[in-house]
């Protein structure tokens, strides 16, 4: 038990860390981190990390054995990751960084340059970054000089 706590503060603190990010109790039990409104991911006092993907991306985190179908809702976007190890912290945080990459690139300034970076730090595959390349394509803004109509 004592292991499972010390490892579930080292998740929190680390993804505390990052941008925009707000940790909240979880309706059914641990903690709920939140990229202003919308669910990165939660994870339970016994260790289980549930997080929400696009159906294409979780289908990619099954087949590749990074992630399991979620025990509650499997037919959804969400995977569930079991934290029995400390290894298991490193690949906890890599999937919730996987989730909030996708918010992130939502809200950069430089979606492009925010996904080239995060991609090589996340060490992506090409099937990954294709599945969120849309996210970066969608969202990038072009800054204009000109004035806006009045």
């Amino acid at each position: 038990m004592e292991f499972r706590v010390t490892h579930l503060k080292k998740l929190e603190q680390e993804v505390l860390e990052w941008p925009h990010i707000s940790v909240h109790p979880h309706r059914f039990g641990g903690l709920e981190f939140q990229f202003g409104d919308a669910e990165v991911g939660h994870v339970h006092t016994n260790g289980i990390v549930d997080i929400p993907f696009t159906r294409p991306i979780h289908d990619l985190l099954l087949a590749e054995g990074l992630a399991e179908q979620h025990r509650w809702v499997p037919n959804s976007g969400w995977i569930t990751f079991r934290i029995r190890s400390e290894q298991d912290i490193t690949h906890a945080l890599w999937l919730m960084r996987l989730s909030y990459l996708r918010y992130a690139l939502k809200e950069a300034t430089d979606p492009r340059r925010l996904f080239e970076k995060e991609s090589e730090g996340l060490r992506l595959n090409p099937r990954f970054k294709s599945l969120l390349e849309p996210f970066v394509s969608k969202n990038t803004r072009a800054v204009s000089t000109e004035p806006l109509p009045a």
